[in-house]
């Protein structure tokens, strides 16, 4: 099986054409570090913030640091220019305080919405929220911290909907993300122990995760039980779908819209509803057409559905579709977007 990456490394290519054309500013700003080592689609550390659409590079890094969200590559924006947070930022930090276009955006998926609401967990009045994470740890984990060591969600935005109900909308974001699916991706099988001050019985990271899910798994009314998929017997669900990315983020962010509207009273955003959406560019067919071993060669929007019961919470859609509905009252935002993501 060819592990080549089509997508990503057309991405490469394109994205460090858009350094040497100087799409970032001086076309010197390429062969950024990146985890030890220099490559040319990865912008130098005193340029990184270049990587932010030029109008949002001030909030953005005030937002993230008024809220205390850690950046994919620490405390500052990364230079890697494939990044999806990045990507996610670019795309809706520029309307996150417009409500009339975060309402089209999500209209455009399903027009039931009257409004969007603030919302609560953050600093200033925002209507899409970043790496957004619950008040209250409602799935056994360390505790909520924004943006590492806990499920969290890209972008969350909160709405009502023609009956007054209220929805929350997780929104989860892909650009050049694929995934392998032998033995070794599998997580519940990880045989790396957790730090003796967080595990004092010394269990690999592959228990913990079987520990702390499989009951919410099996309680969960949108997640179907897999145990056609699994090879344990202490613990069914010990080699199933869900241990495998990127079903393994749409698990927890499941279960973590479930116990957001279960335990409403104990949340500063309180719903009746979620709708889960799932940004994926079309062209990343390494993530989206790949046959999943564990799936039984389904495509990955084959294999989620499978493992879905109601199928209207969840939505994918390719970034250029979602973005859609506000290319005419955002003309610059469209053209940036265009030329840095759609361009293909």
């Amino acid at each position: 099986m060819s592990k080549t990456r089509h997508f990503y490394e057309t991405e490469k290519i394109r994205q460090t054409d858009l350094i040497r054309n100087g799409f970032f500013g001086e076309s010197e700003f390429g062969n950024g570090n990146f985890r030890g080592k220099n490559y040319p689609f990865v912008l130098q550390q005193k340029a990184a913030y270049t990587n932010l659409y030029e109008p949002i590079r001030s909030e953005a890094i005030s937002y993230f640091r008024e809220n205390d969200i850690d950046w994919w590559a620490g405390n500052i924006p990364t230079g890697h220019l494939l990044s999806s947070q990045i990507a996610c930022v670019n795309h809706l930090m520029p309307i996150r305080k417009d409500p009339e276009a975060v309402l089209a955006l999500i209209n455009g998926i399903r027009n039931q919405f009257k409004k969007v609401l603030p919302l609560p967990c953050d600093a200033d009045e925002s209507y899409i929220a970043f790496e957004a994470v619950s008040k209250t740890d409602h799935l056994k984990e360390d505790g909520p911290t924004r943006g590492s060591n806990c499920t969290s969600v890209d972008a969350l935005i909160y709405a009502v909907d023609c009956n007054d109900e209220r929805w929350i909308i997780p929104i989860e974001w892909k650009y050049t993300e694929s995934y392998d699916d032998c033995n070794s991706g599998d997580k519940s099988n990880e045989r790396i122990t957790y730090k003796v001050e967080h595990n004092p019985n010394k269990k690999t990271k592959g228990t913990v995760r079987l520990e702390r899910y499989s009951d919410l798994i099996e309680k969960s009314s949108q997640l179907r039980t897999v145990p056609e998929f699994a090879l344990g017997k202490t613990y069914p669900l010990k080699g199933s779908i869900y241990f495998y990315e990127p079903f393994y983020q749409l698990m927890r962010q499941t279960l973590w819209a479930e116990r957001m509207l279960e335990n409403k009273d104990l949340e500063d955003v309180k719903a009746e509803h979620y709708l889960h959406i799932h940004i994926v560019p079309k062209a990343n067919t390494d993530l989206l057409e790949k046959k999943y071993r564990p799936a039984k060669g389904k495509n990955m929007e084959e294999t989620w559905r499978a493992c879905i019961v109601e199928q209207s919470k969840y939505m994918i859609i390719d970034p250029q579709d979602f973005m859609q509905p506000i290319k005419d009252s955002r003309p610059e935002l469209w053209n940036y977007l265009y030329k840095r993501y759609y361009n293909i």
